[in-house]
């Protein structure tokens, strides 16, 4: 397992936003500062934070931004591809801007949630009756367990 997110320089952060506003107008969606807001908090965090957690956060920039705002717009960015919900077990969702191939793995005593890289994982085979029954859009390794703090 090998950690990958970490500080993210400027300049990647200019990149990402400036796709995300393409993003956004290809999907005939307002660049708005809400929404670019949301999205950089989001590049920003190493938490996978659910919507209640980024609130906090840009209140303190924007003082008048509701947390049904939030919630639509990363339910907004999970449509567009722009961010994913990691799935869990119960908990409030929670969310990834990753745009590089990555697992997850939960601590189910802290309920921190860590990126991690197994390569194998990448390339899943799946049962030929799923590729002929379905379209598979995403393909994700979520483990469950103690962390390092925790065990």
């Amino acid at each position: 397992m090998k950690k990958i997110k970490g500080k993210i320089s400027s300049k990647y952060l200019d990149r990402k936003i400036e796709w995300f506003a393409n993003r956004c107008r290809q999907a005939n969606l307002k660049v708005t500062p809400q929404r670019i807001a949301v999205y950089r908090e989001l590049l920003r965090s190493q938490e996978h934070p659910s919507a209640e957690m980024l609130h906090r956060k840009l209140r303190k920039k924007f003082p008048s931004i509701s947390l049904d705002t939030v919630n639509r717009t990363l339910l907004t960015l999970n449509e567009i591809g722009a961010a994913f919900a990691v799935e869990g077990s119960g908990d409030a969702r929670r969310y990834d801007a990753g745009d590089t191939e990555h697992q997850h793995f939960k601590c189910i005593k802290c309920r921190r949630i860590i990126d991690f890289h197994h390569k194998p994982f990448d390339d899943i085979k799946l049962p030929a009756y799923i590729d002929r029954k379905f379209k598979v859009l995403r393909k994700t390794v979520y483990i469950e367990g103690l962390c390092d703090l925790c065990k």
